[in-house]
């Protein structure tokens, strides 16, 4: 059987950055608005008046303490609230292939390669700006590759899964270099009108390159040991945009058609199932907990994270085994993890062994065991 190895990764990280400070001072100024507008029907109990919110609240719920967004200006102004993001032409590149292919070329130099050398590609993240023709197509013309492309969407788990799609593919002969690529505008369907979920999530795009160890260039990779993957419906973290909205026009500007989730449930199913589902994968591949240099775990909330780390590990670990990004990009979906491998791999020695894992919506989950070569 074919070694995959992972031999490049890439990260694209947007200009415009939003402190905790500056986004509640936005939302703030949203609430006080809201409220006086509504006092009479506040008075009369017709309406809940809004409550404000606090850098500190946002901190020790999630450790957040800024993000990156691809338009700061819509979402501060207490009037909009949304990223403004012009439409572009037919004839322009879209958002999302413009971030992948600037994330890609990161993941190509350090993997030694050519676009023209990959034969596969896949968009895989949490929300498409449109349905079709598919992103990871556009993104495999204006690079100039020659092969296939598709796009997929797992919610936070795309870039895991995308991983073991990619490996499989290598594997089985389908394609002998596959580029994964997650272009994530998170502040696009998020609601900051929202006191508890206005803070979590950020833009940005990463990239990663899996290819046949016996082609690669790059011969200090990560070999994907093994992969796992987890689902189970649920309605804890939703959201209903789709074509169909324009069917049901009384219901089409409704709260649930942005992200929505019951945090304190999720937190209470998903961490303990992914703790688990760590240990067991590495319990199939003959591993243990202190086999582990480095769990690079999906960036979506830092108490979650820690309470999964010492779960796995038996202890809590240092900011070197469990590394964050989380204070300065912010929950960015499938990207997450991503960018704590892309930022956290270099240190690692020939023979060293780590797990990528991410989880969220669906209930969905996956881990990914990955071994310095070279």
């Amino acid at each position: 059987m074919k070694q995959v190895v992972v031999t490049g990764t890439g990260l694209f990280t947007p200009e415009q950055s939003i402190s905790n400070d500056e986004l509640v001072s936005s939302f703030n100024t949203y609430v006080e608005k809201f409220n006086t507008e509504n006092a009479d029907a506040i008075e009369r109990g017709d309406i809940e008046a809004l409550a404000p919110g606090s850098c500190e609240f946002i901190e020790k719920a999630s450790g957040i303490k800024s993000r990156y967004v691809m338009n700061k200006s819509g979402i501060l102004d207490a009037d909009i609230m949304v990223p403004q993001l012009e439409e572009r032409s037919n004839d322009e590149p879209s958002l999302q292939a413009e971030m992948a292919v600037k994330a890609t070329q990161q993941a190509l130099d350090e993997a030694g390669l050519e676009a023209s050398d990959i034969d596969a590609v896949i968009v895989a993240c949490s929300n498409l700006q449109r349905a079709y023709p598919a992103i990871s197509i556009e993104v495999q013309t204006l690079l100039g590759i020659q092969g296939f492309a598709f796009d997929m969407n797992v919610a936070c788990s795309s870039a895991t899964f995308g991983i073991q799609m990619g490996r499989d593919m290598v594997r089985s002969g389908s394609a002998k270099r596959v580029l994964m690529v997650n272009p994530e505008i998170c502040s696009g369907h998020l609601n900051f009108r929202e006191r508890d979920s206005h803070f979590i999530f950020g833009d940005v795009c990463t990239a990663v390159i899996l290819e046949d160890s016996e082609m690669a260039r790059n011969k200090t990779g990560f070999e994907v040991v093994d992969t796992k993957l987890f689902s189970q419906f649920s309605n804890n973290i939703r959201n209903n945009f789709g074509f169909l909205n324009r069917t049901a026009a009384h219901a089409r500007d409704d709260n649930d058609k942005l992200f929505i989730q019951n945090g304190r449930k999720v937190f209470r199913e998903v961490a303990p199932l992914v703790a688990t589902m760590i240990s067991e994968h590495l319990a199939a591949n003959g591993l243990q907990a202190q086999d582990l240099r480095r769990i690079w775990l999906h960036q979506a909330n830092r108490n979650m994270n820690d309470f999964i780390a010492k779960k796995v590990l038996g202890y809590a670990p240092e900011f070197d085994q469990q590394p964050t990004v989380l204070d300065e990009y912010a929950n960015t979906s499938s990207a997450g993890s991503i960018i704590a491998f892309h930022k956290y791999k270099q240190d690692f020695k020939a023979g060293e062994t780590g797990v990528i894992c991410s989880f969220g919506a669906g209930y969905s989950a996956g881990s990914v065991i990955v071994r310095r070569v070279g």
